[in-house]
């Protein structure tokens, strides 16, 4: 029998394993304690209780009430009964929606959507960084402004938008401001009072909980947001999400956030310490450059450009399992469009060209990587790179 291979995993920006303590938290809801959490028995009640702390967990993360806090299936999900939801319930305000050209497609689709029921949505461009042009940002809002919603942290790039002045320009104009933190909540602290977040969407899978469950903040208090339900049935979740309620992920993604809480600086101390490292080593590779803002982004990220080197021959390099190497995950994008054969619309945004575009792959860490992971990482990378180079002449 073949030995199996070492895996070294650097794509969690895509997704994060199941931390260990999780998913222990989870099992006595997949297994012994399987009620539902709406039923009236004393079994339904210990399912009620454990939402009940899992909501108050994911509260205190990003300091917010309970009360705010509506669970969902995912960041996608969240953003749907968001930005819909402002859009049928402030449409007698105007039917005006800002976002930016570089928003996941869950944004971007949901307003392209918009679009075809009469909607006019403005797509702000990025500076070469990756950031927006807060100035050119602020001469687009309007008096019939409903809704601004702008990414905290990309995926692909980890550049931070200045969410805190963009919030503030958006009241200004009596507009709604929504951010999809997908990669933000449980990496940096978010206060939501201190930005002066109206709406705020996340998913669990990027923080060490399980795929199938996120949540979306919805402020209520001081400018108190009102949105309609998306999906009618039970009235779950304040009547804003109806559907027997996913126990055994919110308890996770409770468990997640206190954990993350907790344990935020350690992350990021150990996890940039890498990161850098990596970065570093990997510069040193010839015709090679980061993508996005170099002090204005995320810790555990780093979107590097390799001239001459296509990204999708490095990934298969990488990965490939008929010689002796670990099998190393890496991306060259979004995990949600990574069957598409475009260009990121992300880097293109950003002023690269396709080929630029083709050549970039993302590294994105997570607090398991070790030292040792990450020198045969910086070794195989240079090994692939060359000879696909050595290849191409």
């Amino acid at each position: 029998m073949s030995k199996e291979k070492q895996i070294i995993y650097l794509d969690n920006n895509a997704t994060t394993p199941i931390d260990s303590r999780v998913l222990e938290a989870m099992m006595p809801y997949l297994t012994t304690n399987f009620a539902n959490a709406n039923s009236t028995h004393l079994f339904g009640v210990g399912a009620y209780n454990a939402v009940k702390e899992a909501r108050k967990q994911v509260a205190e993360l990003i300091r917010a009430e309970t009360n705010e806090i509506i669970f969902t299936s995912g960041a996608t999900e969240a953003i749907n009964l968001a930005i819909k939801g402002v859009a049928e319930n402030y449409s007698e305000k105007g039917k005006h929606i800002i976002t930016v050209v570089t928003e996941h497609s869950a944004v971007l689709d949901t307003c392209k959507h918009l679009e075809t029921k009469g909607y006019e949505v403005t797509y702000l461009p990025v500076q070469n960084d990756g950031t927006i042009d807060v100035d050119y940002f602020k001469s687009q809002l309007r008096e019939d402004t409903i809704l601004v919603a702008i990414m905290m942290i990309n995926n692909e790039t980890g550049v931070i938008q200045p969410i805190k002045e963009i919030a503030k320009l958006t009241h200004e104009v009596e507009a709604i401001f929504m951010t999809d933190a997908t990669q933000a909540v449980g990496k940096i602290n978010v206060d939501v009072d201190d930005l002066d977040i109206d709406l705020l969407c996340f998913s669990g899978h990027k923080i060490y909980a399980p795929k199938g469950v996120g949540a979306l903040y919805v402020r209520q208090r001081n400018n108190r947001i009102k949105i309609p339900a998306l999906l009618h049935g039970g009235g779950h979740e304040r009547g804003l999400r109806s559907g027997t309620l996913n126990v055994p992920g919110i308890v996770a993604l409770g468990k997640a956030s206190e954990l993350a809480q907790h344990e935020i600086e350690a992350n990021y101390k150990q996890i940039k310490e890498l990161r850098d490292y990596l970065e570093t080593q990997l510069l040193s590779i010839e015709n090679s450059f980061v993508n996005g803002a170099i002090k204005n982004r995320l810790y555990n990220v780093t979107n590097i450009c390799f001239l001459g080197a296509d990204s999708e021959a490095v990934i298969m390099g990488l990965s490939n399992s008929e010689n002796d190497m670990p099998l190393i995950a890496v991306s060259n994008g979004s995990a949600c469009t990574s069957a598409s054969i475009d260009p990121s619309h992300v880097l293109i945004a950003m002023g690269l060209d396709e080929n630029k575009a083709f050549n970039s792959i993302r590294f994105s860490l997570g607090k398991d990587n070790t030292k040792e992971e990450i020198d045969i990482v910086i070794k195989n990378i240079g090994n692939v790179i060359a000879t696909l180079k050595a290849m191409a002449f």
